[in-house]
């Protein structure tokens, strides 16, 4: 059970285990999703209209621009930026995972809400996320220059990429596009935890279910969140992408046009008057495809590691005790 739950069997997760099973969670993920987090990017990035019946754009359908990336940049491109991923994998998962546990045990002990409540993890799970954005949205940032750039790369690696940002753009480059991220993360992260938490209620196992349709199930009742949540909340993501890349339009160029955005107003009101009312969900079907696979192995893998490391302590605690028991005879 992902939240803390105080009718649960053996010893309670302390945050650091938590946290490890967070991370170990995105890392895993991060490495078999990246391939349709970068299309996904270079869809959001495009100003031209992504149409297969009327192609204006260099990319206008999912298989047209993975062939077209695997042409130019080689397979490797898929796997662009994928050093700061992994690092906002980790550390995302890390944060709002241990945030998430702490924050559902603290509503269970101090107020009269059941912690595992729908909507006691919609809220619990949004604050959860915000957290772990602000830390990390120097690392989404860099993940998505990494991405976004084509062939001559601008940056040759994360150390370079860091002191150029910094000398030419200043530390407050890394934060772009935090408005648009904060104001999608909160709805998006509670409403994958709000609807894993009902999926996993309607498909409740009977008595006799393993371990492995335990599984199976929290891979299915992610995908189905993942989903759900991304199509609600997508066009804040989107500006957070057009925002990340300013400053950065000489990369852009042999992509397509380029946009200077002011800020996030501004931003919407130029993609709304140029791109239309389309423009917002411009890369949603390989961002659908990535949240699904994303979201629902983010809480296959949590799962299985907190499983392993509930295991491993009632082992070691059945150890113990049967130590003792020999002692004390």
């Amino acid at each position: 059970m992902v939240g803390y739950d105080p009718s649960a069997q053996g010893a309670a997760l302390t945050p650091e285990e938590a946290a490890l099973a967070g991370s170990a969670a995105g890392m895993v993920t991060r490495a078999l999703i990246s391939p349709f987090d970068v299309i996904k990017i270079r869809f959001q990035l495009q100003i031209e209209r992504v149409s297969r019946q009327k192609p204006e754009g260099k990319y206008w359908s999912l298989f047209q621009a993975s062939r077209c990336i695997y042409s130019e940049e080689g397979l490797s491109a898929f796997w662009k930026g994928h050093i700061p991923a992994q690092l906002l994998s980790i550390s995302f998962g890390a944060v709002q995972f241990a945030s998430f546990e702490f924050l559902t045990e603290v509503v269970h002990k101090t107020t009269q809400y059941d912690s595992r409540t729908a909507g006691v993890h919609f809220v619990c799970g949004g604050l959860a996320a915000c957290s772990a954005t602000v830390v990390c949205q120097p690392l989404d940032t860099l993940r998505t220059r990494f991405a976004a750039q084509g062939e001559p790369k601008v940056y040759r690696n994360l150390r370079h990429a860091v002191s150029t940002m910094c000398r030419s753009e200043g530390v407050l480059t890394f934060f772009r596009g935090l408005s648009p991220t904060l104001m999608a993360v909160f709805p998006y992260a509670g409403l994958q935890f709000f609807t894993y938490n009902i999926f996993k209620k309607l498909l409740a196992p009977s008595s006799d279910a393993g371990k492995s349709g335990g599984n199976l199930r929290s891979l299915i009742c992610g995908s189905g969140a993942g989903m759900i949540s991304k199509t609600i909340t997508y066009p804040f993501d989107l500006f957070k992408k057009r925002l990340q890349v300013g400053g950065f339009e000489a990369a852009r160029v042999h992509f397509g046009q380029v946009r200077t955005y002011r800020g996030l107003v501004d931003c919407v009101l130029q993609i709304a008057k140029e791109e239309g009312l389309r423009g917002f969900f411009k890369g949603l079907s390989p961002s659908l495809v990535k949240a699904a696979l994303s979201t629902g192995f983010t809480f296959f893998w949590y799962e299985f590691f907190l499983n392993a490391m509930r295991n491993y302590k009632e082992q070691q605690n059945t150890k113990g005790r049967l130590v003792k028991d020999s002692q004390e005879r």
